[in-house]
């Protein structure tokens, strides 16, 4: 729920969230979808790729909805699919990855559109320990560049990379650790 809410998915149901400057109940739901669409990147847990298109057309899809044309949409697809080490996977679907290629995938494409905050919920779950450190390097990169990352996990050991820990129990904040 508190990342839907801070992802502007849904709305609060008491007191008031803050979107550069703006509470984000007044916002309409084309100015929701414009938030999304350009300041928020999100990696689900569940990957939502689309299976009939291939890895570089899903990477491409938050870009076709800003509307900016065929060939930069491409040229930043290959740049982050080469971001994330699946240049060679170029042409494939989903259904022919594996699920750490396609949560890589999924990664990809929460970042094709440069967002400021992005969103990840278990990033690295489906990751082998190698792979996931290297992701969990790229979001590090992206951080220092002034990305905000909001990461959602159960491992104590990608916790303990973090600038800023809030430990959530049963839906209340149990503690907020800052490094």
């Amino acid at each position: 729920t508190l990342m839907n809410i801070l992802g502007c998915l849904d709305q609060p149901t008491h007191g008031d969230y803050l979107l550069d400057g703006r509470n984000v109940a007044q916002l309409s739901d084309q100015e929701l979808s414009i938030y999304r669409g350009r300041k928020i990147g999100f990696v689900f847990q569940a990957f939502n790729l689309i299976t009939q298109l291939r890895i570089e057309e899903n990477v491409e899809v938050p870009l076709f909805y800003q509307g900016l044309p065929k060939r930069q949409r491409s040229e930043r697809a290959m740049e982050k699919l080469r971001l994330v080490g699946l240049e060679d996977r170029i042409g494939h679907r989903p259904t022919e990855l594996s699920g750490g290629q396609q949560q890589r995938v999924a990664i990809a494409r929460a970042l094709v559109a440069d967002p400021v905050i992005l969103m990840a919920d278990e990033p690295t779950g489906n990751l082998d320990s190698a792979t996931g450190l290297s992701i969990l390097d790229v979001f590090d990169d992206l951080h220092r560049e002034g990305m905000t990352i909001l990461l959602v996990t159960h491992d104590e050991r990608i916790a303990e990379r973090c600038q800023r820990v809030i430990r959530i129990r049963d839906g209340l904040v149990e503690r907020d650790e800052v490094k």
